[in-house]
């Protein structure tokens, strides 16, 4: 009896071992070896992320229900496979920069029961998505992707109460520890501030017949997916949208036979590294349209914001045809290729075919063509998708894209819905921004005539929108593609001064730093917001935004700080633009143009806030000096301040 003990010792370690016997662990790193992916398969398939010695990402968990199985759940590997992409990709449409490098390490995980698990690591990020190989469709029930911080983090997150969201709500910025189970959720893309300096930018790409992914807090320092069902019944809900009735009990159908989306970890050791990344591009399906040379992203001006009342003309102002050839005859003057007619164009917004009584858009199409301008119309998606035929007859008109509105949800049907939109346009050279819209998460690549999404608290919103939010943005939404913020305002505020009306609409934000966006933010359908009357009275802030290119060569970011400031050097052709934006804090920062080409002395023009652009935020300051590589320049910002140049 007195051996009794060490025999049950003895057994209970030999179950363990056997209950074991398949527990694999796999590593897998980065090119340059400093972001480290370690696998573990057990009962489950589970995650960590390092970068360097320095553990950010811990025990993280990664399932699929398709009801009838939990991929996932008691994971029998079958086998394992390494591989290397090194690549240059030209981007169709150089949003960011012209050539984006694609290297990374792939692990390749594949399991029984026909699916397996794909890895990337780059030196800015880590990526995985499910891959099956199932006959026939399959109903998704839910996707698990659950994270776990070893330490209390920083989270931005842009909280929603509903599924039912246009993606506008402002940033919070909570202690992980601090969030619960029980508040709301956020919407991608989330970016976590770690104590260590690192940043770790969440979000998606290569979404396709599936929904966008949301997430809340685990209520143990962590956080877990969840996904809106798909829609069974719609009932009548206005003239933008539908009421959904009844929804199933999957977040998708789809084929049994292929690739989900890449849930996307970019990890940045600076915080420069985050606007330089290009993950959701290199993730993503390349461009399936057989020819592009029809797309013409650009510039556009824009009636809506401050309701075309136009004031100083010899006209009633309006939507009619005396005001729109104004705009068309401002486009003209500052080479802006575009206007766009929103809402108020047409006689009812149901019927995309009939213009308003006081519009001859035939003839406005004509005047624009004679002077260089196209015309882009503004549609609710309910529209478009009830008169699908609409892409064929403005083609057929000379409309050169669609601004498609308010879909305000991105469940299965919706994200298949932007496809339909996107591939039908595509077919009759009609591009296509999406207003009332999720993030970008891959389609823009897939079809190069997406030129910009909302999806943001942009200047639409009046004083909501702040440089305190808006400073998040090139770290957090901009930084997973194009985004319509709609900038440009002549009539600039302090936040706290900021009076908007639709006759007098405002930006918060210093006239630098209104000038800046055009440098800082990224759109191929770049907007001038503000009423043309204030352009031409502005105008040499005029000259030099509707001088900014909308498609770039190449990026430098000189100085980035998330949540105070950053500033950009964007080039286009033998010109370079740089553009400083910052908080609610006045900022100093010195940068180097030792990007400039050796033995070239460039003309130097830069706008800066004025002595008084803190209490009046429309003061500034035009200077023009030259310059050369290597040189230096002190960028002062006030609070809510900018600074914009361009050297030739």
């Amino acid at each position: 009896m007195k051996h009794k003990p060490f025999f049950l010792f003895a057994v209970l370690i030999s179950f363990l071992c056997i209950g074991n016997a398949n527990a694999k662990t796999i590593d897998l790193k980065s090119p340059n070896g400093e972001i480290k992916v370690t696998v573990e398969v057990t009962d489950k398939i589970s995650y960590s992320i390092n970068y360097g010695n320095d553990l950010i990402l811990d025990n993280c968990l990664l399932q699929m229900d398709l009801g009838t199985e939990v991929l996932g759940v008691d994971p029998k590997l079958k086998k394992t496979k390494r591989y290397a992409i090194q690549e240059e990709i030209r981007r169709e449409i150089p949003l960011r920069t012209a050539i984006v490098k694609n290297d990374c390490e792939v692990l390749l995980l594949t399991f029984r029961n026909d699916y397996s698990v794909e890895f990337r690591a780059f030196n800015d990020g880590v990526a995985y998505r499910f891959i099956t190989n199932k006959k026939g469709d399959v109903e998704v029930k839910g996707e698990t992707f659950q994270i776990n911080f070893p330490e209390t983090y920083t989270a931005h997150l842009s909280k929603t109460g509903s599924f039912k969201t246009s993606y506008e709500n402002p940033y919070s910025h909570v202690k992980t520890t601090d969030y619960k189970a029980s508040d709301k959720m956020t919407t991608l893309p989330v970016l976590l501030s770690t104590d260590k300096s690192y940043k770790i930018l969440i979000s998606e790409a290569d979404l396709s017949d599936y929904p966008c992914m949301f997430l809340k807090s685990t209520g143990n320092n962590g956080m877990e997916s969840l996904f809106p069902p798909v829609p069974l019944e719609f009932g009548e809900d206005g003239d933008r949208s539908l009421k959904i009735l009844k929804e199933a009990d999957y977040i998708a159908k789809t084929s049994g036979s292929r690739s989900f989306p890449w849930r996307v970890f970019v990890i940045s050791k600076e915080d420069k590294q985050i606007i330089e990344n290009q993950l959701v591009f290199c993730l993503s399906r390349p461009n399936e349209l057989p020819e592009t040379d029809w797309i013409k992203p650009g510039q556009v001006s824009w009636e809506w914001w401050h309701d075309a009342r136009l004031y100083g003309v010899d006209f009633r102002s309006g939507y009619n045809m005396d005001s729109y050839k104004y705009y068309i005859d401002f486009a003209s003057k500052f080479g802006i290729p575009y206007i766009i007619m929103d809402e108020g164009w047409a006689k009812s917004t149901r019927d995309p075919f009939t213009p308003n009584p006081t519009i001859d858009l035939q003839e406005l199409i004509r005047y624009g063509k004679s002077k260089n301008v196209k015309i882009v119309l503004w549609l609710t998606w309910l529209t478009v998708e009830n008169h699908f035929d609409l892409f064929k007859t403005f083609s057929d008109w000379g409309i050169a894209g669609v601004k498609i509105d308010f879909m305000d949800r991105s469940d299965q049907w919706m994200v298949n819905y932007y496809e339909r939109v996107a591939k039908e346009a595509a077919k009759h050279h009609l591009f296509v921004d999406f207003h009332g819209a999720f993030k970008p998460a891959g389609l823009e690549r897939r079809y190069p005539n997406i030129l910009s999404y909302e999806g943001v608290l942009g200047m639409e919103q009046g004083g909501r929108c702040t440089p305190e939010n808006s400073i998040y943005l090139p770290f957090i939404r901009n930084a997973v593609g194009p985004m319509d913020f709609t900038p440009g305002s002549m009539l600039s505020a302090q936040p706290e001064d900021n009076r908007y009306t639709r006759a007098n609409a405002m930006g918060s934000g210093t006239r630098a730093f209104q000038m800046a966006l055009f440098v800082v933010f990224e759109s191929g359908l770049q907007m001038l917001a503000d009423n043309p009357v204030y352009y031409y009275r502005e105008k040499e802030c005029t000259d030099f935004i509707s001088s900014v290119p909308v498609t770039w060569d190449e990026l430098k970011v000189l100085h980035a700080e998330v949540g105070k400031s950053v500033v950009l050097a964007r080039r286009h052709g033998d010109k370079w633009f740089i553009g400083a934006i910052a908080g609610n804090q006045p900022t100093e920062v010195t940068v180097s143009l030792d990007f400039l080409n050796e033995g070239k002395n460039y003309q130097f023009t830069y706008f800066q806030d004025g002595i008084n652009a803190d209490r009046q935020a429309m003061d500034y300051k035009k200077h023009s000096s030259t310059a050369k590589k290597g040189d230096t320049v002190t960028i002062h910002t006030v609070r809510n301040g900018g600074w914009a140049a361009v050297l030739e």
